[in-house]
């Protein structure tokens, strides 16, 4: 089955440049052990995003917040591709529903995958996995490598820990003020796209003061 999107785009100010939202990653949880909160929130990002034509890439997974991201997608008529190591796949934790797929050789080339061709990544609520890619593309933004926006979807105030924590990093001087601008944190999944709109924008050139 394939799908044929007419893509609807969405202009951000970068500079001289425009940018054009066709593509994000959404970093979600596997674990099916958590509030419902977390499922609605998730099935609203999907349908906004579909609404809004915006392929979505993921891990991949079946089961927990990616399982209902790709469920919801799918039943949406919308197109996701899925990013997973070969291990995962002989353990049948793929989603057996979604046809495009990436299969890479390790967790490492997965996170690089995950960010080829993105304009945006999106960080929905999850556990040491989905923070430790959030933190990874903060840390390459950081540096200049990647320069698209960072979004994240804080549920019922789920990272204000970890964005307190960056904040102090900032305060304590581990980090500039300017770095606050990497990421950007929103509540409500249908406004994902808002989120992403006000994204402020970021350069190469970021490595300087990195």
């Amino acid at each position: 089955m394939s799908y044929h999107l007419c893509y609807r785009t969405f202009p951000i100010t970068n500079g001289s440049s425009m940018q054009k939202i066709k593509k994000v990653c959404v970093y979600c949880a596997s674990s099916a052990q958590i509030d419902q909160k977390y499922f609605d929130a998730t099935q609203k990002l999907a349908r906004a995003l579909v609404k809004s034509n915006v392929t979505v890439v993921y891990g991949g997974g079946a089961k927990g917040l990616m399982g209902t991201l790709a469920d919801t997608v799918i039943a949406e008529k919308g197109r996701i591709v899925g990013i997973m190591p070969h291990f995962m796949r002989e353990v049948e934790f793929h989603h057996k529903d979604v046809n495009e797929f990436i299969f890479t050789a390790d967790m490492h080339d997965r996170k690089k995958q995950f960010m080829v061709g993105v304009d945006a990544l999106i960080t929905l609520p999850g556990g040491c996995g989905t923070m430790e890619e959030l933190m990874e593309a903060i840390t390459l933004k950081r540096l200049g490598i990647f320069t698209k926006p960072i979004v994240i979807l804080n549920i019922d105030g789920y990272y204000d820990p970890l964005i307190n924590m960056l904040n102090n990093a900032i305060e304590e001087n581990f980090m500039k003020p300017i770095h606050r601008d990497i990421w950007t944190v929103f509540e409500d999944p249908e406004k994902v796209i808002e989120a992403i709109l006000q994204s402020k924008p970021w350069s190469k050139e970021a490595i300087k003061y990195a």
